[in-house]
């Protein structure tokens, strides 16, 4: 991992290279914008805006003699490279990738708002969003999932605004991640913007959480449930920093954390509310404050 590292950070031309192929790659949503973090922590932000603009403009002109859709590889290269350069830029300028993650949170939070501010009641934004899908489906000869999706249609909308916000945030902050580790494999660099393993989202979003979960037991505002379940499922995050904490402490193996890792995309639900509950517990309670403090008292003892 040091090598890649080293070699994306090394000359332009290897970063103008990187972007431009993991924009082609199989996982290129994942790849694209782990590239694009790792060289903005490395570079700073005008150097990988530059190469971006180069990289695109290679793969446009590349799509164009393939007579290729120019116009979806602009669209990827925005939605792929945006918002990892993006988050990697407020870490780098404030020095602190936990306090750019705690931001993260707020502009989820404040997009959940905006669907409803925006759209009013989002459910025939997201039927027709649905039937699209369906009709992509069908025309690709998938008819048993555009079957299956249209049966479970009426339950999904409702849901659909907060998944949609949850899973884009969790994508976008796990991509940003990933090149945060691999920027921190370059030598001297590890710890350069704070460590994820102290990541702590604070009681104003715990309380903002409660407040809103509530409200809309009290009230049965739609937003105000769509914003309880994304103020409570973000604390996922700062459960897998405990995770990442154990570890590094020695209390954990990294197999532990592979296994995680490794089991996410099969138990996510599972997963990610198990997280949700540790992260919001130790918001309020700060389980690893509380384990320095009793290791000190041992140790003077």
């Amino acid at each position: 991992m040091q090598q890649i590292a080293v070699w994306l950070a090394a000359r332009p031309q290897n970063g103008v290279l990187g972007l431009a192929l993991t924009l082609l790659f199989p996982l290129a949503p994942f790849f694209a914008g782990l590239v694009m973090a790792h060289l903005v922590f490395a570079n700073g932000v005008r150097l990988p805006a530059i190469q971006a603009v180069v990289a695109g403009g290679l793969l446009t002109v590349l799509a164009l003699v393939l007579s290729a859709s120019a116009g979806q590889i602009v669209a990827s290269a925005v939605t792929w490279w945006l918002p990892a350069f993006a988050l990697a830029a407020l870490a780098r300028q404030w020095q602190s990738m936990p306090l750019a993650l705690q931001v993260s949170v707020i502009i989820a939070l404040a997009a959940t708002i905006g669907f409803f501010v925006v759209l009013g009641d989002p459910t025939g934004y997201w039927n027709e969003t649905i039937d699209a899908s369906i009709e992509l489906a069908r025309s690709a000869g998938l008819h048993e999932q555009a079957d299956m999706l249209s049966q479970s249609q009426p339950l999904i909308v409702p849901q659909m605004t907060m998944l949609f916000v949850f899973s884009a945030w969790t994508f976008y902050v796990l991509v940003t991640l990933a090149g945060y580790a691999l920027f921190q494999a370059l030598p001297g660099k590890r710890g350069a913007y704070g460590r994820f393993s102290d990541l702590n989202l604070g009681r104003v979003l715990a309380s903002v959480m409660a407040v809103s979960s509530i409200g809309a037991v009290l009230t049965g505002w739609v937003w105000l449930q769509n914003l309880g379940f994304v103020a409570f499922a973000v604390f996922w995050l700062q459960g897998l920093a405990i995770l990442h904490w154990l570890h590094a402490a020695r209390r954990l193996p990294f197999i532990v954390v592979i296994m995680v890792y490794a089991l996410l995309p099969f138990l996510n639900v599972l997963l990610v509310i198990a997280f949700a509950v540790l992260g919001y517990m130790d918001a309020w309670f700060d389980f690893r404050a509380r384990a320095r403090t009793n290791e000190s008292k041992g140790c003077e003892k």
